[in-house]
């Protein structure tokens, strides 16, 4: 049996390296709006205020974790840690899933509270200071636009901060209307609307999150396209023990055993193969392993359940 491993490095940029300087500028504004935020908050009395700088205050840790995994899936591999430190991305869009959920969990308590104890809100101090809030959110969010579709965290931090500048606006509507009718239970009625918004985003994180870390295949690359690709190539008369898992948010790994009776095919045929994974299916880092079939000695992985 001949056992051929061919692995795939084509150079490539991570998608949250690109952004250090988005990150950057990012954690510094909204830390300073959350600040801004909260205390005009206690000052006005509002809970959507202070629900909101909450929210924000969730996001720059979460933009600082991710800021980290960065610069953690860039750490060489180690003879303990093989893969170096990639998969902390995963870990790290996870646990920001989870914070913001928490976060939401907390307002909608307090916001419950506040239907049958609610204090006055100066409308105009909420309107003002979450018209800078959508200013800013819409900064930051457009900071991560075009990484949105490559990498997991960045794609959170774009949501989020596009959330926040949807939630701002309905912040300024909940100032006008207590403004023009004096309705306190506007502003309770905003928070819970921000929790929703909040939610709505945060769940498919969450779920994208918990696949990536359960090893499931990557959104965007469907199994039996590969499979069918691999069994397709010359000489191959079976594709078995095949798995494609993430490495990180950004980089997608392959293993598979090929059965090839007419024996190891050369070199050129894995870097051609591993080539076209990483140019069809975006797997970046492949594995295969070349078998004869002999059935002398079959694989022990075969069939694949």
């Amino acid at each position: 049996m001949a056992h051929s491993h061919e692995h795939g490095h084509h150079g490539h940029e991570h998608g949250v390296a690109n952004y250090n300087r988005a990150f950057a500028i990012g954690i510094i504004l909204n830390l300073g709006f959350v600040i801004v935020e909260a205390v005009y908050g206690v000052l006005a009395h509002s809970l959507a205020l202070l629900a909101d700088s909450s929210h924000n205050l969730s996001d720059v840790l979460g933009l600082v974790l991710a800021w980290g995994a960065s610069i953690l899936t860039r750490r060489r591999a180690s003879q303990r840690y093989t893969y170096g430190l990639r998969r902390s991305s995963i870990l790290i869009a996870l646990l920001n899933a989870i914070i913001l959920l928490v976060a939401m969990g907390g307002i909608t308590w307090e916001a419950i509270r506040r239907f049958s104890d609610s204090s006055p809100v100066a409308g105009e101090t909420v309107i003002g200071v979450a018209v800078v809030g959508i200013i800013i959110n819409t900064a930051t969010a457009l900071m991560f636009l075009s990484g949105r579709k490559k990498d997991l965290n960045i794609r959170g931090a774009f949501l989020h901060m596009a959330a926040d500048a949807l939630v701002s606006v309905g912040v300024v509507l909940a100032g006008i209307a207590i403004i023009a009718t004096g309705w306190l239970w506007f502003d309770p009625v905003v928070s819970l609307i921000i929790v929703a918004v909040v939610v709505v985003g945060t769940w498919q994180l969450l779920k994208d999150s918990i696949n990536l870390a359960l090893d499931a295949v990557p959104e965007g690359i469907e199994p039996s396209l590969v499979r069918t690709y691999l069994a397709e190539l010359p000489g191959v008369a079976q594709v078995h023990d095949l798995h494609i898992w993430a490495m990180s948010t950004t980089q997608t790994a392959l293993t598979a055993h090929l059965v090839m009776p007419t024996g190891f095919p050369g070199d050129a045929f894995l870097t051609q193969t591993c080539k076209q994974l990483h140019d069809h299916f975006g797997i970046e880092h492949a594995t295969l392993q070349v078998e004869t079939g002999d059935p002398n000695h079959p694989c022990t992985l075969a069939p694949d359940h």
